[in-house]
């Protein structure tokens, strides 16, 4: 995994445990900010990981169709650059 899907994952992770609603039509300044917030709130991108898994523990019946959404935002407002030379698919999903 390369430090862009970690990335990703990592404002993904933090907009989920963010308080905003997946009918929202946010803008990327706007999920800027959530991101922010909840990674403060939370002490860092390992605290949103934690409240992350502890949603999924306690709501696994709506923890996952909110991550696909939050992954959607996320992969949508900040795409990730494939690298030069990527030629499988393996490096593609890398």
């Amino acid at each position: 995994m390369n430090a862009d899907n970690m990335i990703s994952i990592a404002r993904a992770e933090a907009l989920f445990v963010s308080p905003v609603s997946v009918s929202d039509q946010l803008t990327r300044q706007q999920v800027t900010a959530l991101v922010g917030r909840a990674v403060r709130t939370y002490h860092g991108v390992r605290g949103c990981a934690a409240e992350f898994a502890a949603a999924y523990a306690e709501h696994p019946d709506i923890a996952p169709s909110r991550m696909r959404w939050a992954r959607s935002v996320i992969d949508t407002l900040y795409p990730v650059r494939v690298r030069a030379g990527a030629t499988a698919m393996h490096d593609l999903a890398a």
